[in-house]
């Protein structure tokens, strides 16, 4: 990731923040300036989301880039937050707990780094609710 990337999505990462399109009502992840939906007739605002909602598909990933050979296996999941938007994002529980229709919710961790010497970047991960 490269430093200026690593700077301009900084709010979304850190914040978990998206859009909300007042005209229509539906929500986005990542921040958006224009709603698929109402076009430029819509009225978009930031919003930050509440960290909440469920798993509606996920996998466990049993291969990877050297990069993340220590994290193997891990889950991938698909999770819709309780606004409505959705997105892809590592559950941090054990990959056999994790599965479709758990609730979760966001966790603050690290995302990687740019080498041994370079940026430890930082970001929201989701781990299953205590049931």
């Amino acid at each position: 990731m490269t430093v200026p990337r690593f700077w301009r999505e900084q709010q979304s990462r850190y914040n978990l923040v998206g859009s909300h399109c007042k005209t229509c009502g539906n929500y986005y992840y990542p921040i958006r300036n224009l709603c698929p939906e109402c076009r430029r007739d819509g009225d978009m605002e930031q919003y930050k989301f509440k960290g909440t909602g469920k798993i509606v598909t996920c996998t466990v990933t049993h291969t990877t880039s050297d990069e993340f050979n220590d994290l193997v296996p891990y889950a991938l999941a698909i999770v819709e937050l309780d606004e409505g938007a959705k997105l892809t994002t590592q559950i941090v529980d054990e990959p056999e707990k994790v599965a479709i229709g758990k609730r979760v919710h966001s966790v603050f961790r690290k995302l990687g780094s740019d080498g041994d010497s370079g940026i430890i970047y930082y970001g929201t991960k989701f781990e299953l609710d205590k049931e």
